[in-house]
């Protein structure tokens, strides 16, 4: 079967499915740049080797298909999560699982990216590519040049949809590894406001595939966008994301982004806060065991002036894991007045377990308010003591200290449903945890 990718340099040897003129020559444009992936010598990627992806065979489609029912995507779904979903297994988008037709309201445009080509091109050309040009990696064109398979949201002027959206892609344990390149493009009008959950999960422990996934966000003056991004892919799987972020006057951006699964995953997050006033926050949790690669590469641009940004990031590394984090904050000469924040905090469970973080500031105004910084240790045996004296055991102790460090970043979530599987997940992953009733 024709892969994906010619190992080692990734080069595109198979053609995504036909789709109109104007797309073809989107691809194409991005098929021409590809020239491979990223080495350890590229200064992004330099702590992320990605032998383990450029050596694998990968196809675009797998010749075993796993039946599916409506009960198993409700298991896998976010538990007491009334939201509008649309399921993709193993990359393909099934209808008969989805519910996208949900009533969203009026003015709401919700759609696979292949019908948005044919019935909505006119409010898909003017914004695709508009958010992601800014981030320019390889595997952001190699997303362009397989461009597919995805979602499209249009949230007209001073709309609000009755309830959330959910992207739901299983990923199942196929013959062959699945490379897999969703493509979201999310608009939100004037005044406008919408929340968004992408979802990566794996029906079955063991599978090897490749989620290479870019979501653009086009939030226009004064709207409000609230984005989940929930990675819990088989522990032998890669994922890619990147969500490009582009904000008008006033507008405001929740990104939140919680890595729980995969061998070795990266994730982007990309702002560009183009217009006066807005402002954008970037939650994120990586929790890493056993031999788990967890890779995260913020860079928010100030492009306007009197812009607001904070980044709080939190990783929890157990066993031989490995963490990375690159923040990067960009002010741009005109963007007087801004105020940006950045921390990064880690906390090691393990002696064998590694962060490597990079916080980084590139400022060319003058009037700024910028701060950054990074720390990295392990649980306050002072605070163990101290519960100890007040009659719990050590491993509960440890495991209280461990979950109220990662709690700080749920309860800057709105959705409640999410929040409580996050804990019931943290739990599962701290051995020690095991029998502790969180209530959230």
């Amino acid at each position: 079967m024709t892969s994906v990718m010619d190992q080692p340099v990734g080069i595109l040897t198979h053609e995504p499915p036909p789709a109109p003129e104007w797309v073809q020559a989107f691809r194409a444009q991005s098929r021409q740049a590809l020239t491979g992936l990223p080495t350890l010598r590229d200064e992004a990627w330099r702590y992320t080797n990605l032998a383990p992806i450029t050596g694998t065979n990968f196809v675009l489609e797998s010749t075993s298909q796993r039946e599916m029912t409506r009960a198993d995507v409700a298991r896998l779904r976010v538990p007491e999560l009334d939201a509008a979903v649309l399921v993709f297994v193993d990359g393909r988008f099934r209808p008969e699982l989805s519910d996208k037709a949900a009533d969203l309201g009026a003015g709401v445009t919700c759609a696979t990216l292949g019908e948005a080509f044919e019935r909505h091109a006119d409010l898909v050309r003017p914004h695709l590519g508009a958010a992601s040009s800014e981030h320019d990696d390889p595997f952001t064109r190699l997303n362009d040049a397989m461009l597919s398979a995805g979602v499209f949201v249009h949230v007209a002027d001073g709309i609000r949809p009755s309830r959330p959206i959910e992207i739901l892609s299983i990923a199942t344990r196929t013959v062959e590894p699945v490379a897999a390149h969703p493509r979201n493009l999310i608009v939100v009008g004037k005044g406008g406001r919408v929340t968004v959950l992408e979802h990566y999960i794996a029906l079955d422990e063991g599978g090897v595939y490749l989620n290479n996934a870019v979501t653009e966000l086009i939030a226009g003056d004064g709207a409000f966008v609230e984005h989940y991004l929930l990675e819990r892919e088989s522990e032998r799987a890669f994922n890619v994301s990147t969500l490009a972020i582009r904000q008008g006057a006033q507008g405001v951006v929740h990104s939140h982004t919680v890595l729980l699964g995969g061998a070795i995953v990266r994730n982007n997050v990309v702002p560009v806060l183009a217009g006066e006033g807005a402002h954008c926050l970037i939650n994120g949790l990586y929790v890493g065991h056993g031999d788990q690669h967890l890779d995260n590469a913020m860079r928010v641009r100030h492009a306007a002036a009197r812009c607001e940004s904070r980044q709080y990031y939190k990783g929890i590394m157990n066993g031989r894991s490995r963490g990375v984090f690159t923040g990067r904050i960009v002010v741009d000469k005109g963007a007087q007045k801004t105020d940006a924040i950045q921390t990064n905090r880690n906390m090691l469970l393990s002696d064998d377990a590694r962060v490597n973080a990079r916080p980084q500031l590139e400022i060319y105004a003058d009037d700024v308010r910028c701060t950054h910084g990074a720390t990295t240790g392990r649980v306050d045996d002072e605070a163990v003591f101290y519960f100890r004296s007040r009659g719990l055991s050590e491993p509960v102790a440890r495991a209280m200290l461990v979950y109220a460090f990662a709690a700080e970043g749920f309860d800057r979530m709105e959705l409640v449903p999410v929040r409580r599987l996050l804990a019931r997940e943290m739990i599962d992953k701290l051995p020690m945890a095991r029998g502790l009733s969180i209530e959230v």
